[in-house]
């Protein structure tokens, strides 16, 4: 049997988002000043200045998301 493809577009019902994977939408945006600073650890940790620009929520859990995802229960806020 060939590979099953998942797509979950519950978010796109519910909320009334269109269908489009943010894979394929991405674009390449340059990196300006308050758009991250480095953590203790040194990684890069996206502002919200930045979420928001950027114009999705990646599903992720970022610690700043403006979308208001939450990792834990996979929902939105």
């Amino acid at each position: 049997m060939g590979k099953r493809q998942v797509r979950n577009d519950w978010n796109s019902v519910i909320l009334g988002e269109p269908k489009t994977d943010p894979v394929l939408a991405k674009k390449i945006l340059p990196l300006e000043e308050g758009d991250y600073y480095l953590s203790e650890e040194g990684y890069k940790v996206f502002t919200e200045q930045y979420l928001l620009k950027r114009g999705y929520c990646c599903e992720s859990g970022c610690r700043h998301c403006p979308y208001g995802f939450d990792k834990k229960t996979g929902l939105r806020r």
